[in-house]
Parts: structure tokens; sequence; C-alpha cells
């Protein structure tokens, strides 16, 4: 569960970026749409982030390398 919303918030950032793309092509920087998919992108990347660091601290999250207690 912890794993597939992890990608979902990634593909979220994915679609926030493109879009972002798109904005800033079809209002050629003019108008607000681009600092509102950029503002959405920081809060998916910052929740991703956020729950990626939660799955570790709970032990839903392990990492397979050897060095790791």
């Amino acid at each position: 569960m912890l794993k597939a919303a992890i990608v979902l918030l990634l593909l979220a950032t994915v679609v926030s970026l493109f879009s972002g793309l798109f904005f800033l092509v079809k209002d050629e920087g003019h108008g607000s749409r681009v600092v509102n998919a950029l503002t959405v992108r920081v809060v998916l990347a910052a929740l991703t982030i956020a729950l990626i660091a939660w799955g570790f601290f709970s032990g839903q999250l392990t990492s397979p390398a050897p060095w790791h207690f």
C-alpha cells in the first residue's frame, strides 16, 4: 500500500512537470499557471520524500544494501 502511494505521488509529480512545461510554452511565461504547476510539483515532491522517510522510520520500507544495519 505504501509503495503504491509513493508510485502514485511520483507519477503525479511527472504529470505536474509536463503540465508546467505545456503552460510555459502555451502562455509564453506570462500566466500564473506555470507558478501553480511549480507549486503543486514542489508539494508533491515534499510529500513523496516525507512518505519515503516515514516508510523507513516505520519499517515498512527496507534497504537491501549490505551495509545497512
